[in-house]
């Protein structure tokens, strides 16, 4: 009975060719890496070069891995193909709009420069090549891109069709601070001012005294809003893209509820919504469509869309000068106006439902900075008008 061969155990042969009345010499391994745990026999590999010494090299470095007990088979799906599985098997539980983003980062970037790649011969330098060529790019994007390449090779990694993820060490831009430009109280008044009597008057006033989120703002429903105790609770956001997904809501970023305890001003402005409310339900009869009970709310009770309050909300600022401004520039005036206010940074953090300190830090920290050089200024000229005197 022939002697089976061991893990590693290999053997190298001559081996000749003809082609076109030519012929080609050429070494060959075959090593044993396993065998087959459905029909026990063995699963080898086959190696193949123009030299002995090349094509010992190849088998000695299998044999050690092997040996080692790190060895993983040759994986022959391309990077495209690991792709859609990996879209199709493993993002199930995530949010839809998380899914919309990742499978446009795929089809447009990831596929067309690295679908055809054989998963296995995925190299890093050819990672950092993908990603240094997407310089034209905003910093977040292509750290978006990467992340999302990151998270598939990890998968891959997981399932040992590749020994390790050739995005694990790229060099990536370093992300862009983003521009804070709060409303000043003039610009504050003035857009209150202007916002008087509009559609948009309540959801404007509570954005910028609570810093809620336009998405925070769209899915809040009555159930969450206690008059009595004067809390908000953000347990919930409005979908991004509600119309294509199953569910109208989705969970908070960074899938954590929090509860507001804003200035009693601003729950008179949601007081003055519930009223404006029944009115337009009233008028509105049986068209009324409000099954959820959202607080801000069109003329018949559906939900207002992101698009629509953006648009309104940039030609409201626009009409009294107020031109490139964001609804979501709102959020950072009430974050800077609660640092003037004196809140430490871990009461702001709560408030805006940051995932931690340092991310609040980060994005206002440099304007806590200038605020006690500003202090500073202002001592210093005291203390000057009082040595004069």
């Amino acid at each position: 009975m022939a002697k089976r061969a061991a893990k590693g155990a290999g053997s190298i042969h001559k081996r000749t060719h003809t082609r076109n009345g030519k012929t080609y010499t050429y070494w060959e391994a075959r090593i044993t890496t396993g065998r087959d745990p459905l029909t026990g026999k063995q699963v080898q590999r086959t190696f193949s070069g123009k030299t002995q010494k090349e094509v010992l090299e190849k088998m000695q470095a299998v044999a050690v891995d092997v040996n080692r007990g790190t060895y993983t088979p040759p994986c022959k799906m391309t990077v495209g193909e690991w792709l859609d599985i990996w879209q199709t098997e493993y993002l199930g539980a995530a949010k839809f709009n998380t899914v919309r983003i990742y499978t446009s980062n795929i089809k447009n970037h990831i596929k067309p420069a690295l679908g055809a790649v054989r998963l296995d011969r995925l190299h890093p330098h050819t990672v950092q090549v993908f990603i240094n060529r997407l310089e034209g790019l905003a910093p977040q994007t292509v750290r978006m891109i990467h992340q999302v390449l990151h998270l598939a090779l990890e998968k891959a990694v997981d399932l040992e069709y590749i020994p390790k993820n050739p995005a694990a060490k790229c060099t990536l831009p370093k992300k862009s601070q983003e521009e804070i430009k709060p409303l000043d109280d003039a610009q504050v008044t003035a857009l209150l001012a202007a916002a008087k009597g509009t559609e948009l008057e309540h959801i404007i006033t509570v954005a910028l005294f609570t810093g809620m989120r336009i998405s925070e703002l769209l899915g809040l429903t009555w159930d969450s809003v206690d008059m009595e105790a004067g809390t908000i609770t953000v347990d919930k956001q409005l979908s991004r893209f509600e119309v294509q997904s199953e569910s109208l809501f989705a969970s908070p970023k960074n899938g954590k509820a929090r509860t507001l305890t804003p200035a009693p001003s601003v729950m008179l402005e949601l007081k003055a919504q519930r009223r404006r409310q029944l009115e337009m339900q009233l008028r509105a009869g049986q068209a009324w469509d409000n099954p959820h009970g959202l607080v801000f709310t069109n003329a018949v009770g559906r939900n207002l869309l992101t698009q629509y309050v953006n648009k309104h909300f940039r030609d409201l600022a626009s009409s009294i000068g107020l031109k490139g401004v964001r609804f979501h520039d709102l959020r950072h005036t009430y974050a800077v106006n609660a640092i003037r206010a004196g809140d430490d940074i871990k009461t702001i953090q709560g408030n805006l439902g940051h995932s931690t300190a340092a991310f609040t830090l980060d994005k206002y920290g440099h304007l806590t900075d200038r605020m006690k050089q500003d202090s500073a200024s202002r001592m210093e000229g005291f203390i000057k008008n009082v040595l004069e005197l």
